[in-house]
């Protein structure tokens, strides 16, 4: 196991349980300590990323614009059913629910179409990614179990954005309805720095697959 998937473990183990939201329900089971996003760019092979993942881990299928992203989904589905991994579709839910997976994802911008998902399959597991506590509040009333919160860090993907920083997310973290992830910039060398910040765990692309 490489050292973010330990501190992502740690930050799991150790973070405060919250009562379930209105919306949310019971989630039947534990949130992953991490959880991979994909990205076609960097990181064009998420299969790979898959196949040595700690059971465990989540897995968010991006991969907007593919035009096989069917069939990737339903690759990483086996892959995820074999290995003890939770598979989450980004923004499709009938994708989702065709290839078997676990849940769907939601960018902040689509917050509003969640519920309908929520109430159709009570036990998906349900994210959405937030960059400030207004997000938050709006995720945990759209039904969601997780929020993303981003970024902590400066990232590859969003050079020279304004970050949280670590006390910030704490604080953020800490306030929130509903349980939170660290995502931006997060790598073996910070993760330390969200020690204690109550984070579920930890979310993003490349500092995840190469550990």
């Amino acid at each position: 196991m490489t050292p973010l998937a330990h501190s992502a473990r740690a930050l799991n183990r150790t973070r405060p349980t919250r009562p379930a939201q209105a919306g949310a329900g019971h989630l039947r089971r534990a949130l992953p300590p991490l959880l991979l996003m994909t990205d076609p760019d960097r990181l064009p092979d998420p299969l790979k990323a898959a196949e040595i993942l700690p059971c465990g881990s989540g897995i968010i299928l991006r991969h907007y614009n593919d035009p096989h992203r069917a069939l990737l989904a339903m690759k990483l589905s086996r892959i995820c059913h074999n290995r003890g991994l939770v598979l989450l579709v980004a923004l499709d839910g009938c994708l989702a629910a065709r290839v078997g997976a676990h849940g769907v994802h939601f960018p902040e911008h689509a917050v509003a179409t969640a519920p309908p998902w929520h109430r159709r399959h009570p036990d998906w597991l349900i994210t959405m990614t937030a960059h400030d506590s207004r997000a938050l509040r709006r995720a945990a009333q759209a039904g969601a179990h997780a929020a993303l919160l981003s970024p902590v860090f400066p990232t590859l993907s969003h050079p020279g954005k304004r970050t949280l920083g670590p006390l910030r997310f704490a604080r953020l973290t800490h306030d929130s309805p509903v349980a939170v992830y660290a995502l931006g910039g997060i790598n073996a060398a910070n993760a330390a720095q969200l020690n204690r910040s109550g984070a579920a765990g930890i979310a993003g692309i490349s500092g995840i697959a190469l550990g």
